[in-house]
């Protein structure tokens, strides 16, 4: 009898363990699924990836390989990459039926409309990367190469350049969501946050210019954004704070 709670306690353990292995297993299973797709097109995924650097490059002048594997790994690798980010709101699906029992409804009304917003916003700033600030950086960068020096990137290299900034963008664009989850958590408040924009408005441009080349430009087209984003997950924050209070 002595046993009798601590295997009721080990059972609902078990159990969620169990489940926890059936969705790691489903969300492996679907990034394989898309990555055999994926794959099939690894090279035209590649050359989209590589446009904006292209476009920009001297006459005549292309990228090349270092590596004797390079040609085969990069583009697996970017088409790996791919089925990740294409897999997410199928992770995340998963991730929200393991945690949503657990949670209160209030809970469940706040988080998941955080997890929905977070995956747009992630797409959002990997979308801006690509078609903002991607013609910019390799504009300024191909034209500030001395005379006498050719233009010609490892594609490796090209690839590890690129998913950096897909993700530090990404990131950048969940400045909203964390603005949110502090004020949420209790950690700050949408009074305390206002009274520090000032310190915002230069973090933002620090940040932006260790993340685009050193022009102007550059450095305003991701601060801005940032800024903005800040902005309105500040307003955001004070509507949940009151439905908060409400509560």
């Amino acid at each position: 009898m002595t046993n009798q709670p601590e295997q009721m306690g080990e059972q609902p353990f078990i159990s969620h363990l169990i489940e926890l292995r059936d969705r790691l297993l489903r969300v492996v299973l679907c990034v394989l699924l898309v990555f055999i797709g994926t794959a099939l097109y690894a090279n035209e995924i590649y050359q989209y990836v590589a446009e904006p650097l292209l476009k920009h490059m001297p006459k005549n002048s292309t990228m090349i390989a270092i590596d004797v594997a390079s040609p085969f790994f990069t583009p697996i690798k970017l088409a790996f990459v791919v089925a990740v980010f294409a897999s997410v709101p199928y992770i995340l699906f998963q991730f929200w039926g393991f945690i949503a029992p657990g949670l209160y409804r209030h809970e469940k009304l706040m988080a998941l409309p955080l997890l929905l917003a977070s995956t747009l916003l992630f797409y959002a700033g990997a979308a801006f990367a690509y078609f903002v600030v991607f013609p910019l950086v390799f504009g300024y960068l191909t034209s500030a190469a001395p005379v006498g020096v050719a233009v010609m990137t490892d594609i490796a290299t090209y690839l590890d350049f690129i998913l950096a900034l897909f993700f530090a963008f990404g990131v950048s664009f969940e400045i909203p969501i964390f603005t949110i989850v502090l004020v949420w958590a209790g950690i700050t408040t949408p009074e305390s946050l206002a009274e520090k924009r000032p310190y915002v408005i230069v973090g933002v441009f620090v940040v932006a210019m260790f993340l685009t080349p050193p022009d102007a430009l550059s450095q305003t087209l991701l601060a801005v954004p940032m800024w903005l984003l800040f902005e309105s997950g500040l307003l955001f924050s004070r509507f949940f704070v009151g439905k908060r209070r409400e509560r």
